[in-house]
């Protein structure tokens, strides 16, 4: 395949994250020989092979890499310096370069709208992939999921706009070329990058600072004091929606003079989409078009998408939320659907964010009517080094919190899915939540 990246050779570890395999499409369309692994198995993985862009090594080991003295080795900031095949690459003296490093590079290719924020980041990008393609704009994207609507979490594009959602997590926001920024919104969660709120407003600061034309910022005021200075010297697009209307599964507001109807549930989707829908004007888009793009978005992947039915009927859907804001949004969104029974199930992600907010992630799960709690999923934290902490904690809250409602401490899936399809009846709607494999036990429940 020939393009700018031709001659190029990139073996990409950790290749089955939702960042790193948009990296790998993007170069592969770009022209370069793309290679990687994983340690395990992933729909990321699955979808890139069906797609032609690589077939993935499983499991890490220095024969991975491929033989020659041309091969870049990119690295997720998951992948610690001591994995097999970077220390092939060190040995062989090949050059080794982190994710944020190439998605710098990435952006410096296309004018880039880069979306950021605690929460609602996926979604907004993932909707502003749509009201652009609407409109005619055919950009590039790169999403941390599948954008909705069959497509994947990223493409390069033939427009000259690339939308990207940019981390705060390892701070690769900061390797950025932005045109346009979005700032959704500023919360403390991943509390092993970030000390204090306030080192985490600094990042998002230097983030903002790095706009070279525009800032589109939900409309508050600690977040509208991020921008400082720089007011004067470019655009700056405060959004927000006024009482949107509700309604089962969406919701329809005014923005500009015009009525815009989302098939996604919630006030929060409605200010994403505000958002969205600010980016898009910014970057050339026609209203109309981009309002129609956003009526035929039913939402990204993992972020409220329907699994199916259970075995008597029960509404299954499968949400990424892994933080107590997100966790009762997701559940007030699911309110407007019509139902008998809220049924919240919720796994933990990281010890630490366990141990920190516990309490608060009690409370918000309290707002369903049934409450399964599993047990943490670790992500790159090691549980003996957490020892006093489990699921139990969140379980324990949500009790607390749940007025007398059922609330269940289900560790594993092998313990949770029997009782789950014991439980969940035809007039239910079951929410599984959380930043790590709970969407499998999700599918499990709907498995005819």
């Amino acid at each position: 395949m020939s393009g700018p990246w031709s001659g190029r050779r990139l073996h990409f570890v950790g290749v089955g994250g939702a960042g790193m395999s948009g990296y790998a499409r993007a170069a592969r369309a770009l022209g370069a020989e793309v290679s990687g692994s994983d340690g395990a198995r992933s729909p990321y993985l699955e979808r890139l092979q069906a797609d032609g862009v690589l077939s993935a090594s499983i499991g890490h080991a220095a024969t991975n890499v491929p033989a020659g003295e041309d091969v870049e080795l990119v690295y997720s900031s998951a992948v610690p310096a001591e994995n097999a095949e970077r220390a092939a690459a060190r040995e062989r003296g090949l050059v080794e370069r982190p994710r944020a490093e190439l998605l710098g590079e990435l952006t410096e290719m296309k004018r880039t709208i880069a979306v950021a924020g605690t929460h609602g980041k996926t979604t907004t990008a993932s909707m502003l992939v749509h009201a652009l393609r609407a409109a005619g704009l055919e950009p590039g994207w790169l999403v941390g999921a599948p954008v909705g609507g069959g497509l994947p979490n990223a493409q390069w594009g033939a427009g000259e706009w690339l939308v990207v959602e940019a981390d705060e997590s390892d701070r690769s926001m900061l390797s950025l070329h932005v045109e346009i920024a979005v700032l959704t919104n500023v919360e403390l969660d991943h509390h092993a990058s970030f000390a204090s709120l306030r080192e985490l407003e600094e990042a998002f600061r230097a983030f903002l600072a790095g706009a070279k034309s525009s800032i589109v910022v939900w409309d508050r005021p600690e977040l509208l004091a991020l921008i400082g200075g720089q007011a004067a010297e470019i655009e700056v697009i405060p959004y927000d929606v006024s009482e949107p209307v509700l309604e089962a599964g969406g919701s329809r507001f005014q923005w500009r003079g015009h009525e815009v109807r989302l098939g996604v549930p919630g006030e929060h989707n409605a200010i994403d989409a505000a958002g969205a829908l600010e980016a898009a004007r910014l970057a050339g888009a026609e209203a109309n078009g981009a309002i129609e793009g956003l009526a035929g978005f039913h939402g990204a992947g993992r972020r409220f998408q329907l699994l199916g039915e259970s075995e008597r009927g029960a509404l299954v859907y499968d949400d990424y939320a892994h933080h107590p804001t997100e966790v009762a949004a997701t559940l007030r969104a699911a309110r407007t659907l019509e139902h008998r029974r809220l049924v919240g199930v919720f796994q933990p992600h990281l010890y630490s964010r366990t141990a920190l907010l516990a309490r608060e992630f009690g409370a918000a799960l309290a707002l369903a009517d049934v409450v399964v709690a599993l047990d943490v999923y670790p992500a790159r934290e090691r549980q003996e080094d957490h020892p006093e902490v489990s699921g139990l904690l969140v379980a324990e809250a949500a009790a607390d919190a749940a007025e007398g409602r059922p609330v269940y401490w289900l560790p594993t899936f092998a313990e949770a899915e029997p009782v789950l399809r014991g439980l969940l009846d035809e007039g239910d709607v079951c929410l599984v939540m959380g930043a790590g494999d709970v969407d499998a036990l999700g599918r499990k429940l709907v498995a005819r």
